[in-house]
Formats: C-alpha cells, sequence, structure tokens
C-alpha cells in the first residue's frame, strides 16, 4: 500500500488540497513503520512546496 500512496500522492501533488487530502487518507490504510516511511519519502519529495501541509499533518497523526 505504500508504493501506492506514494503514487497518488505524485499524480495529485499539482493541487494542494487533493494533496493534503489524500496524504490524510494514507493514514487509514498504512501500518504504522510505513507512516514512518512515508513521513521521510514525503519530506524529501514535498517540503519545497507542502512544508506547512505536512508539519499540520504529520504533526496532527503523530505516531
Amino acid at each position: 500500500m505504500l508504493e501506492y500512496v506514494k503514487t497518488i500522492l505524485v499524480k495529485v501533488s499539482f493541487d494542494k488540497m487533493l494533496f493534503e487530502k489524500e496524504l490524510r487518507k494514507a493514514f487509514k490504510v498504512l501500518v504504522k513503520e510505513e507512516i514512518e516511511q512515508l513521513k521521510q519519502w514525503c519530506y524529501d519529495q514535498f517540503s519545497g512546496m507542502y512544508l506547512i501541509i505536512l508539519n499540520r499533518v504529520f504533526l496532527k497523526h503523530q505516531v
């Protein structure tokens, strides 16, 4: 599921609202270890564009 979530996030990264929505949905389908991997990947890939969204979503869903 992690690779699927990554694919979706890349595809919706043109729209910040869709990106945040899909990122939040990821927490429903991933296990704790996958969420940690997703967090690192997201910060590596999208911190330039969506740092505020990443901080907001990952701080709310502390694992």
